[in-house]
């Protein structure tokens, strides 16, 4: 392909095509990824729980990671996602749910 000035102009690129599934960010390390690589997380009575069965409502999504939990809890990205002031969460009870091992490895 060229240009009026007669340079070569690459052509465009294709298309890239749309990811498969929804597209949501960790309150954590904010990064975009897939929702089937993402735990939901809910408010239940003033705790936040592991929502596995999306049961509807306000929720926050979370990457399965130790790091990203422990940069939630620092940056208090719990409270900003569940729009609640005064949110507390168990570190330790969050961990075992996410990763499935209270070990902080």
């Amino acid at each position: 392909m060229r240009s009026e000035s007669g340079a070569s102009v690459p052509a465009r690129p294709a298309r890239v095509a749309p990811c498969e599934g929804p597209v949501r960010t960790c309150i954590g390390c904010g990064a975009r990824a897939q929702q089937a690589d993402l735990r939901r997380l809910r408010m239940v009575a003033g705790r936040v729980v592991v929502d596995a069965a999306r049961s509807g409502g306000r929720g926050a999504w979370l990457h399965p990671a130790e790091a990203c939990l422990e940069r939630a809890a620092r940056r208090r990205a719990f409270g900003r996602a569940f729009r609640a002031s005064g949110v507390s969460i168990d570190p330790s009870a969050l961990r075992d749910l996410l990763t499935g091992s209270a070990r902080k490895d």
